[in-house]
Order: structure tokens, then C-alpha cells, then sequence
């Protein structure tokens, strides 16, 4: 029970990212605590929310979600039940009531100041499609997707591509996704670990990880050193797209 805490904690601490915005929230709760009159409103921003917030620490709810949910890495959606922002607007319009121009231009200078601009973002840039993904993620998936009424298949993404895959084509399950991809998460996935962290991959440890997850593709950035070519170790090259090669596990389709 105290490991699940832990984790809760650590959840917890890698969903609220820098704190600061954390740090409104509950202010914003402690706030409408008291001084919200209104029963309705106590209920969805006040009462909700903290029992929302205590379920989330309880070990056992932990253990209930991961066992119908078998999704233990995906808890933090829990807190995806709190309407923070929501809370948090309320409550700055609420406090400054009597002076809402200066309050609400305050409130959204320390939110914004508290944040970081999103256009900096390398995820962010101008649409190449009507999907709003960069073109060569789509030309990548189109390769390797299932056709229709085909089972789902597994493939090992670099890590600046797995943000976008599943947006485009859900039939597509990723080796590892965006929770390793976010450095305050400190995950371990045995993929990540041989194809990312290394200043070259060794070609064997990454087959070995890979086909312990079957996955029947493998995308290598062209940029990334490798020690040997997957192709002897029973990989076929299909294509290469901007600079990406798309390798296919023979051994995983027969």
C-alpha cells in the first residue's frame, strides 16, 4: 500500500508539471471553500474535486483501476475529472468581482506568465494537411497500416514521431508512446531504453527488445548511428521517407 501512494504521489507530481498552475488550483478551491454560496456550484468546483482528489491518493483505487482497467500507466487520467481550469477562472472572476477588468487582466497575466508559450513548442508548426500532422508521419503510417479488417500491428517509433501516429491511425499500438517522451515522467520501457538513450544503437539489443513486444515494424531515423544494418538480422527495408527508414520483421509476419 505505501509503494501505491508512492506511485500516486509521483503521478500526481509529473500530471501538475512545473506546480504552478497546481498552485492556483488550490488556492481557487480554498478559495470558493469560502466564500461560494451557491449549492449547485459548491457541489461541481468545491466538493467533487476534493473527493476526486482524496480517491486518487487511496492505494486501493489504484489497484481497482489497474485490475478492470489492466492501464496502470494511464491512472493520471483520473484527474482529468477535476475541471481545473474551470475552477480556477471562476474563482479569479469571483475574487475580483468588484474590480473584474484589473482582476481578469491580472489573472491571465499569472496564468500565462506561469506557462510557457506553446509556439515554441517543436511539436508546433504550420499544417502541411488537413490533419494538421507533419506529412511524412502520415506517409510513414500509410506504409506500415493494416488494411481493413487486419489485426492491429506494433511499431517502434523514434521518439520526435510517437506524438502523432495514433492521431492519424489508431490501428497502429506504439512500442512506447508520449509518457516517455516526457522527461519528468522518468518512466523505463526496455524499447526506449536501447533506442533512444544510446549515442549508437546496438542492433541486437534493440531486436531483442522489440520482438519481446512484437513489434512488426521498426522506424529509424537515418540521422541515428546503428552498429549493424537490421536487414541481417531478418528485417526487410520497405521504404525510406524524409529521412526515416521503415524496416518490417519478416519473422513477426510469417
Amino acid at each position: 500500500m505505501v509503494s501505491l501512494f508512492r506511485d500516486n504521489l509521483h503521478t500526481f507530481r509529473a500530471y501538475m508539471g512545473n506546480g504552478f498552475l497546481l498552485l492556483l488550483f488550490l488556492a481557487a478551491l480554498i478559495f470558493l471553500n469560502f466564500t461560494e454560496k451557491s449549492i449547485r456550484k459548491r457541489i461541481l468546483m468545491v466538493y467533487v474535486p476534493e473527493v476526486i482528489l482524496v480517491l486518487f491518493f487511496l492505494p486501493p483505487v489504484r489497484s481497482l483501476f489497474s485490475a478492470i482497467l489492466d492501464e496502470g500507466d494511464t491512472y493520471y487520467r483520473l484527474l482529468w475529472l477535476i475541471p481545473m481550469a474551470v475552477i480556477t477562472c471562476y474563482a479569479i472572476v469571483r475574487a475580483s468581482a468588484s474590480h473584474y477588468r484589473v482582476g481578469l487582466v491580472a489573472g491571465a497575466a499569472i496564468i500565462a506568465l506561469t506557462g510557457s508559450l506553446v509556439y515554441r513548442n517543436q511539436n508546433v508548426m504550420k499544417a502541411q494537411n488537413a490533419y494538421h500532422l507533419p506529412q511524412h508521419v502520415i506517409d510513414i503510417v500509410d506504409v506500415i497500416a493494416p488494411a481493413e479488417g487486419e489485426n492491429r500491428v506494433r511499431a517502434a517509433f523514434p521518439s520526435e514521431l510517437v506524438h502523432f501516429v495514433r492521431q492519424y491511425n489508431t490501428d497502429i499500438l506504439l512500442a512506447f508512446g508520449r509518457e516517455m517522451v516526457e522527461p519528468q515522467w522518468d518512466y523505463y520501457h526496455p524499447v526506449y531504453e536501447v533506442m533512444e538513450k544510446p549515442d549508437e544503437i546496438v542492433a541486437h539489443d534493440l531486436i531483442e527488445a522489440t520482438r519481446a513486444q512484437e513489434c512488426r515494424y521498426i522506424i529509424l531515423n537515418e540521422a541515428r548511428p546503428i552498429d549493424r544494418d537490421l536487414e541481417s538480422y531478418g528485417f526487410e527495408l520497405l521504404d525510406t521517407i524524409a529521412g526515416y527508414k521503415i524496416y518490417e520483421d519478416l519473422n513477426l509476419t510469417r
